[in-house]
């Protein structure tokens, strides 16, 4: 598994053994951005990301390596953020970078600070927690007005935003599907 472009293309990071965590595949990954980079000129660039169900961090660490300014990584698994502190430490975006170690579908309130404008969230397959997940987010203020926001599914998995999210598009890659969606937080 390796980083796929920007800064620290082409460096190795830390993977799994087991299947307990299913990292996002390159190539994956290498749309997802390009789809991003084509769309919207200013993301990932300086985007601040949040990256929930994090596993490895593949996610967040490619939007740092193409120029992202900041990534909160949301992930309780301790195989999982044992993986993504030595990927950062390897990558040396320790201090562009915070790990938290919260229930996706409960984070509470946002820190203080900047919301994201950029969030990937990566439930695992069929597990029904993408759409609970995004309106904790929206109600606890994670996310930027106009966020950009990336899901990775099961590509037979149901999928229907809560209020508050527009889908923009949905793609289909192997076994995966991915849903971009806009945060239009609502009042």
């Amino acid at each position: 598994m390796r980083i796929v472009a920007g800064r620290h293309r082409g460096r190795a990071l830390a993977a799994p053994e087991g299947r307990d965590i299913r990292p996002t595949s390159e190539r994956l990954r290498e749309a997802v951005f390009n789809i991003l980079a084509h769309g919207i000129p200013s993301l990932p660039a300086e985007a601040r990301v949040l990256d929930v169900f994090a596993g490895t961090g593949a996610l967040g660490l490619e939007a740092l390596s193409r120029g992202a300014a900041h990534v909160t990584f949301i992930e309780t698994d301790k195989a999982a953020t044992r993986l993504i502190r030595y990927n950062l430490a390897t990558l040396g975006e320790t201090a562009n970078a915070d790990l938290l170690a919260r229930d996706a579908e409960r984070p509470g309130s946002a820190p203080a600070g900047d919301p994201a404008t950029l969030a990937f969230l990566d439930p695992p397959y069929r597990s029904g927690l993408a759409e609970p997940t995004l309106a904790a987010l929206g109600a606890g203020r994670w996310l930027a007005e106009g966020a950009r926001i990336i899901i990775e599914l099961a590509h037979d998995e149901a999928f229907t935003p809560p209020s508050g999210f527009t889908e923009d598009d949905r793609r289909t890659y192997g076994k995966s599907r991915v849903v971009f969606l806009t945060w239009e937080e609502t009042v």
